[in-house]
C-alpha cells in the first residue's frame, strides 16, 4: 500500500506537469505569432483542454485502452461509454489495478496526453484558421482518431504485438499531431503575405520573450511528460528518464543555434527555442531504453533536422507561424526510428519502428484529410480576407488581447 502510495503521487505531479505544458503550448503560439491574433490562439488552447478531456471521459479513455481480446486483430475495440473503476466485492476501489497508480489517475494522466496531439494541430493553422471549423476538427480527432491510434500500442493492439516501441509518445501523440498538422495548412494554403514571387517572407512573432517562457515552461512540463510515462516512481529508471530528456534539449538547441549561424550567419533565438523542442520530441519515443551518449546524438540530430526542416518546409509552400511540423513531425519520426538504432533493448528493431512510423502516417493523413476536406467543402475551413488582414480576435472574438488604455483626453 505504501508503494502504491508513493507511486500514485508522483503519477499525479506528473499529470499537473503535463497539464502544465498547456500552458507552454499556448505561451509559444502567441509569442510566434501576430497581436491581432492572440485571443483566438487562446480560445483554441483552452478550447482543447476543455473539449479533450470530456471527449476522452466519454468515449477516448475507453477507445484507447479497450481490453482487446486474445484472438482480436488488434485494431479496433471499445469498452464502452464513460468511466467505470474496477471495484472490490465490498464496493471499493480495487487498488490492484495498477501498481503504479489508481483507475482515477490513469485516466487523468492519459487524458492530458491526449489533448496534446490537437494542441500542434492549433499553432499550425495559427491566423487563418475558421474557430468553428476547428471546433469540430478537435471533437473528431481528440475523441476518436487519436485514441485509437494510441490502442495500437499502449492498449495493447497490433502494433505492440508486433513489439513497436514509443515511450512516451513521439510517434503516438507528437506525429500524430504532425500529420494532421500538414494536411490542415496544405488545405489551408499560407497567410497572406507569407510568400512573395514564390519566395518566404518572415512574419515576425509578437513577443518572443513569452516565446521564451512558453519553450522553459515545455521543458518543465516534459519532466512530467517522460517522467510519468515511466508509470511509477521507480527510482533508477525515473532518474534516467529525466537526465536523457535534458541531455537531448540540450543537444537539440545548441545543434539548431550553431546549424543556423553557419547557415544564415545570425543567431536565431526561435530556432534555438524549436531546436530545445525537437530534442525533447526526438527522446520522448525511447527516454527510458537509452544512455546519456545516445541521447545526446538524438538531441543533435533533431536540432540539425530542425533547420532542414523549417527551410523544406518554406520550400514545399506550407506556411507553419510555430514550425509545429518540423519539431512535432520530422523530429518525432526521427525519435521513434532512433530507438530502433540507439536502444540498449536488443528486441528494439528499426525496420518495426519503420513499420510503426508508415501505419501512423497512413491513419492520420487518410483520417485528418476526411476530417478537414469536408470541414473545407461543407462550412469552410478559411476566414476571409479582411478577417485574416484585421485580426481574428476582433471578428471572432469581439475583443482584444491588449487594450488600448491611453486616455482620449489628449
Amino acid at each position: 500500500m505504501e508503494l502504491l502510495t508513493i507511486n500514485n503521487v508522483w503519477m499525479m505531479i506528473c499529470t499537473a506537469l503535463v497539464f502544465f505544458m498547456h500552458t507552454g503550448f499556448a505561451f509559444l503560439e502567441i509569442g510566434l505569432t501576430r497581436q491581432k491574433n492572440t485571443l483566438n490562439i487562446l480560445f483554441k488552447n483552452i478550447l482543447i483542454i476543455t473539449i479533450g478531456l470530456l471527449l476522452y471521459c466519454l468515449v477516448g479513455f475507453n477507445l484507447m485502452y479497450p481490453g482487446f481480446a486474445e484472438d482480436s486483430a488488434g485494431i479496433f475495440g471499445f469498452a464502452g461509454f464513460g468511466l467505470e473503476a474496477p471495484l472490490t466485492a465490498e464496493g471499493a476501489l480495487d487498488l490492484t489495478y495498477n501498481q503504479g497508480y489508481t483507475y482515477w489517475t490513469d485516466f487523468l494522466f492519459q487524458g492530458m496526453f491526449a489533448a496534446t496531439a490537437a494542441t500542434i494541430v492549433s499553432g499550425a493553422v495559427a491566423e487563418r484558421m475558421k474557430i468553428g471549423a476547428f471546433m469540430i476538427f478537435v471533437i473528431i480527432y481528440v475523441g476518436f482518431v487519436y485514441p485509437i491510434a494510441g490502442s495500437w500500442k499502449w492498449g495493447g493492439g497490433f502494433l505492440d504485438q508486433l513489439g513497436f516501441y514509443d515511450f512516451a509518445g513521439s510517434t503516438l501523440v507528437h506525429s500524430v499531431g504532425g500529420w494532421a498538422a500538414v494536411v490542415a495548412v496544405y488545405l489551408l494554403g499560407p497567410r497572406i503575405g507569407k510568400f512573395k514571387n514564390g519566395k518566404p517572407q518572415a512574419i515576425p512573432g509578437h513577443n518572443i520573450p513569452l516565446a521564451t517562457a512558453g519553450v522553459l515552461i515545455l521543458w518543465l512540463g516534459w519532466f512530467g511528460f517522460n517522467g510519468g510515462s515511466v508509470l511509477s516512481a521507480d527510482p533508477e529508471l525515473t532518474s534516467l528518464t529525466l537526465v536523457t530528456t535534458c541531455l537531448a534539449a540540450a543537444a537539440g538547441g545548441v545543434a539548431a543555434a550553431l546549424g543556423t549561424f553557419i547557415q544564415h550567419k545570425n543567431l536565431d533565438l526561435t530556432m534555438f527555442l524549436n531546436g530545445i523542442l525537437g530534442g525533447l520530441v526526438g527522446i520522448t519515443a525511447g527516454a527510458d531504453v537509452m544512455t546519456p551518449t545516445s541521447a545526446i546524438i538524438i538531441g543533435i540530430v533533431a536540432g540539425l533536422l530542425i533547420v532542414v526542416a523549417v527551410s523544406f518546409v518554406d520550400a514545399l509552400k506550407l506556411d507553419d507561424p510555430v514550425g509545429a511540423i518540423a519539431v512535432h513531425l520530422i523530429c518525432g519520426i526521427w525519435g521513434t526510428l532512433a530507438v530502433g538504432i540507439f536502444s540498449t533493448n536488443p528486441d528494439h528493431t528499426f525496420l518495426i519502428q519503420l513499420a510503426g512510423v508508415a501505419c501512423y502516417a497512413v491513419f492520420c493523413l487518410v483520417t485528418s484529410f476526411i476530417i478537414i476536406y469536408t470541414l473545407k467543402k461543407v462550412v469552410g475551413i478559411r476566414v476571409s480576407e479582411r478577417e485574416e488582414l484585421e485580426g481574428l480576435d476582433t471578428h471572432e472574438h469581439s475583443m482584444e488581447a491588449y487594450p488600448d488604455f491611453r486616455s482620449n483626453d489628449h
